[in-house]
């Protein structure tokens, strides 16, 4: 075996350390798609060139906000899920926050969520089915059951005869 040197050592400690993250972000409303696909690729690059790798990107579309952010009614929805370490996502929040079309962001770690839904899962179905099975049949050592006793009046007409 030949020893490794440094760098072997940080790209396997980088790739270790990689999380995934949900990065939301809504643009303003009134910037148009190309300047919205331009900042949406330049957070992408971002990304990649901090090591990262980008999963999925997706533009929800505009919908109507909650509360008036920065004076805006509405805005348009963009989810990035992104793998990555956590200072890199640091960064991105950092470019979020100073960029100007962007009115509000949010960053949620998923890979303990992921771990949290497995874990779910995977004792629900360790769990016996019981509507799966069959109905288990009585045991033979029971009794029948009881008949019903006679009515008192026919027994008090006998008895009054």
């Amino acid at each position: 075996m030949r020893p490794r040197n440094s760098d072997e050592q940080r790209v396997e400690k980088n790739k270790a350390m990689q999380r995934t993250y949900e990065i939301m972000f809504i643009i303003r409303p009134d910037i148009q798609d190309e300047e919205m696909d331009k900042l949406i690729e330049g957070f992408e690059s971002n990304v990649t060139n901090g090591g990262g790798t980008v999963k999925s990107t997706e533009k929800l579309g505009r919908r109507k906000l909650a509360y008036l952010v920065k004076r805006f009614n509405d805005g348009n929805y963009v989810l990035m899920t992104v793998e990555a370490e956590g200072s890199l996502v640091g960064e991105i929040e950092r470019r979020l926050r100073v960029s100007e079309p962007v009115i509000k962001f949010i960053s949620v770690r998923m890979d303990e969520e992921e771990k949290r839904r497995a874990k779910i899962k995977a004792l629900r179905d360790s769990r016996k089915k019981l509507s799966a099975q069959p109905a288990a049949p009585a045991p033979a050592s029971a009794a029948p059951p009881a008949a019903p006793a006679a009515p008192e009046t026919v027994a008090t007409e006998a008895a009054g005869a």
